[in-house]
C-alpha cells in the first residue's frame, strides 16, 4: 500500500525539491501529498505549488502554547491521512503531540554526523570547529534535538581551501542524495528500529 507523506519545511524547501525530483524518476512507493510550513514567505510553498501538491501554513504566533498549534497541523495531517512525516528543513523541535502519533513514522535530516554538531547551525559549527570530515544524517525523529535513531550516514570531507558556502554546497549534495533514498526506504517498510540501532531489511 503507498504511504501519503507530508513533508514540513521553514524554509527554501531544496530537500523537499530532491524528494520531487526523486519520485519523478523512482518509485518511492509513496507519494508527497502534503506541504507544511510555519513560515509564510517559505521557498517550499511556491515548489509545492508548482508541482501541484497540496500545502497549508499556520504561524505558531497564533497559538496560546506549542500544543494548540500542534493540534491545528494533526487536525490537517488527519484528513489528508498522512502516514509518514519528513522534516526538511523544519526549524521546530516537535513535541510529543506529533511524536506520539507519527512514532517511527518522522524523519529528520541533519547536516553533519550525529552525534556532533547538533542544532540550527551544524554546517558552520562543524567548519568552525576546524574538523576534516563532517557529513550528513538521516534518523528518526523523537521529542529530543537531533537525537533518534540513526538510518543512513554519509560523510563530507572538508578540503584545504574550502570556505563554509563550498562545504555547504558538497553538504547538500549529499542530502539530497541520501534522504529520498531513507524515505524510500520507510515507505517500502525496509527500517526496523532496535533500541537505538536501526537494520535496513
Amino acid at each position: 500500500m503507498r504511504k501519503r507523506i507530508a513533508v514540513f519545511a521553514s524554509g527554501f524547501g531544496s530537500n523537499l525539491q530532491a524528494l520531487i525530483d526523486f519520485s519523478a524518476k523512482n518509485d518511492l512507493v509513496g507519494d508527497i501529498s502534503l506541504v507544511f510550513s510555519n513560515n509564510a514567505e517559505a521557498k517550499a510553498l511556491e515548489r509545492a505549488a508548482k508541482h501541484g501538491i497540496n500545502s497549508f501554513h499556520l504561524d505558531p504566533a497564533d497559538y496560546a502554547n506549542r500544543e494548540e498549534f500542534e493540534r491545528e497541523i494533526l487536525k490537517v495531517l488527519e484528513k489528508e491521512r498522512i502516514d509518514i512525516i519528513v522534516l526538511a528543513g523544519y526549524m521546530f523541535l516537535l513535541t510529543d503531540l506529533i511524536i506520539s502519533k507519527y512514532r517511527n513514522r518522522i524523519l529528520n535530516i541533519h547536516p553533519a554526523i550525529l552525534p556532533s554538531f547538533k542544532g540550527a547551525h551544524g554546517i558552520k559549527d562543524a567548519y568552525d570547529y576546524g574538523v576534516k570530515v563532517s557529513g550528513v544524517t538521516v534518523h528518526f525523529a523523537d521529542a529530543e534535538l537531533d537525537h533518534g535513531p540513526i538510518i543512513m550516514q554519509e560523510p563530507v570531507y572538508i578540503d584545504q581551501g574550502d570556505t563554509v558556502e563550498k562545504f555547504e554546497e558538497k553538504i547538500h549534495i549529499v542530502e539530497h542524495k541520501i534522504y529520498p533514498l531513507a524515505v524510500q526506504l520507510l515507505c517500502q517498510g525496509r527500517l526496523r528500529i532496535n533500541g537505538r540501532k536501526v537494520e535496513i531489511l
